[in-house]
C-alpha cells in the first residue's frame, strides 16, 4: 500500500494542501489559533519601536489625586530634547523621534546600524482642568506631567441604584 493514498500531505499533495490554505480546515484553524496568541501577547509584550511593523505608541498612565490629573509616559532611549508637549483645546499631544546611529571600524570590517522612529499620542483632557499652570518634568526616559484642577471644578459623584429587569 502507499502512503501517498492515505497521508494527503507526502509529495505530490504537499502543494496542493499548502496552495489551499483557506480550504484546508487544520491551516485555518492554524493560521486562526497564530493569530488569537499573536494579539494576545503582541498587545501585553509589544515592541516599543516597532521593528515588528507596529509602530511606536507610548505607555500612558492617567491618575486623579482630586486636586490635579497626573499623566506619565514611558519614553525610552528619548532625551528631553527628542519630546515635544503641546496642549489645545483640552487636548494633550506627545510628539518625539528617536534617532539612534552605531558605527564600528575594526580592520577591514565596517559595521553601522542605524534606527529611527517617530510617534504621536494625543489624549483628549476633562474641561475642569487648569492647562495654563500645567508643569512637565522628564527624566530617564520617564515623562511626567501634573495639571491642576480649576478651583472652581467640584468633584461630584453618587451611587446609582440598579434595577434588575
Amino acid at each position: 500500500m502507499k502512503l501517498n493514498r492515505i497521508i494527503p500531505w507526502i509529495n505530490e499533495d504537499r502543494q496542493l494542501a499548502h496552495g489551499r490554505m483557506d480550504v484546508d480546515p487544520f491551516a485555518l484553524l492554524d493560521r486562526r489559533m497564530n493569530h488569537l496568541f499573536g494579539d494576545f501577547f503582541g498587545s501585553r509584550f509589544p515592541d516599543p519601536w516597532g521593528k515588528n511593523g507596529d509602530g511606536f505608541a507610548p505607555q500612558i498612565d492617567l491618575s486623579d489625586t482630586g486636586s490635579e490629573l497626573h499623566i506619565t509616559a514611558e519614553l525610552p532611549g528619548l532625551d528631553e530634547k527628542d519630546v515635544e508637549v503641546t496642549m489645545a483645546e483640552n487636548l494633550l499631544t506627545l510628539k518625539g523621534e528617536k534617532k539612534e546611529e552605531f558605527e564600528e571600524e575594526k580592520g577591514d570590517h565596517y559595521y553601522c546600524e542605524r534606527s529611527y522612529g517617530s510617534f504621536e499620542r494625543s489624549v483628549r483632557l476633562p474641561n475642569n482642568l487648569d492647562t495654563d499652570k500645567a508643569t512637565a518634568k522628564f527624566k530617564k526616559g520617564v515623562l511626567q506631567i501634573a495639571i491642576p484642577k480649576k478651583p472652581d471644578a467640584k468633584t461630584t459623584s453618587r451611587k446609582l441604584e440598579l434595577k434588575a429587569e
